[in-house]
């Protein structure tokens, strides 16, 4: 075997060890998961994350993930809390701390002032007898048979399964709350994606004198030149009353191309489509992409509450936007 053979096996054996951790947790999984769960949903005030070491990193990704997803949370170092920073942490609050053994010197010295508090603990160990899970309030086994460092030193299958452990928790909770991709966004507007979340129709769609609206008794010849000028290859119909009538398309002109040897002299409401797809201005601009797709369509007549046309919008709209 050369070396590079074995260097790729080692990385295989990694994944393997760590998949097999991550199943043993998943199956020790029992009622205190769904008691953790219920718990943090009930809080009245915020979920504080601690841990030292490799576990405090753990830590943190943890309570950012929750975060990001409906449950107001944050980490706070257990070394820090012990000189001050447990001020932080407030009555109907909830505290998850972390450690490997159960046996951290940093969070064990919070625990008297905490159980002072009215405040929840739940502490995530390998170790059911360790001293954290006897004070905590609710006790997550997060037990691994191996290591993946062969020294059976370095914290690896037992932080990927505390983190995936986390992650468990995270989505339970996101689900419980009904979390939306729109909740998402609003916690995360700087993003591309909270960006493209965000957007509504009203903010991508042509309105004014960009939308190519046309009366229904307009000659076909005439629609053409509007089509032409306003280049979103569509024109919007409305009646005599500015309620939409139907859509005639650039696809539509080149079949009537196709069927006749000649432009005759119709109006539009003689050739135009009579019950085009529509969406009202409010709507997120992905709901529109939706739309389209799952209309086989390249443009949207955008209507208010009157059936009125108030903008027209088109694929290229999106991609622009990059929705798409």
């Amino acid at each position: 075997m050369n070396v590079q053979d074995k260097y790729l096996d080692w990385g295989k054996e990694v994944f393997a060890i760590e998949e097999q951790a991550v199943r043993e947790v998943a199956a020790s999984l029992d009622g205190h998961f769904a008691a953790a769960v219920a718990t943090i949903l009930d809080c009245r005030g915020r979920v504080i994350v601690t841990g030292m070491g490799k576990s405090g990193h753990i830590g943190r990704k943890i309570a950012a993930s929750m975060a990001s997803t409906g449950t107001p949370a944050y980490f706070v170092h257990p070394a820090e809390a012990g000189h001050g920073d447990l001020g932080m942490i407030v009555d109907g609050d909830v505290l998850i701390a972390l450690s490997n053994s159960g046996e951290s010197e940093e969070i064990l010295a919070l625990i008297p002032a905490i159980k002072r508090k009215h405040v929840q603990l739940i502490c995530i160990t390998g170790k059911t007898s360790s001293s954290m899970a006897k004070h905590a309030d609710i006790h997550l086994c997060a037990h691994v048979s191996h290591e993946a460092c062969p020294l059976g030193l370095a914290p690896t299958s037992s932080t990927t399964a505390v983190l995936v452990l986390g992650d468990a928790l995270t989505v339970a909770l996101l689900r419980a709350r009904q979390f939306t991709p729109e909740d998402f966004a609003l916690s995360h507007p700087a993003g591309s994606l909270g960006k493209r979340l965000l957007l509504t129709v009203a903010d991508v769609m042509h309105s004014g004198q960009d939308m190519p609206l046309v009366q229904e008794d307009t000659l076909l010849r005439q629609a053409i030149v509007t089509m032409s000028e306003k280049g979103l290859g569509m024109l919007i119909v409305v009646d005599g009353n500015g309620q939409l009538s139907g859509l005639f398309t650039d696809g539509d002109l080149r079949r009537l191309f196709q069927s006749n040897q000649q432009l005759k002299d119709w109006a539009l409401a003689d050739v135009m489509g009579h019950a085009p797809k529509t969406i009202t201005p409010e709507r997120l601009a992905t709901e529109a992409l939706k739309t389209m797709q799952a209309n086989k369509v390249n443009g949207l007549v955008v209507i208010d509450e009157d059936n009125r046309p108030v903008g027209a919008l088109n694929m290229h709209d999106l991609l622009q936007a990059r929705i798409v």
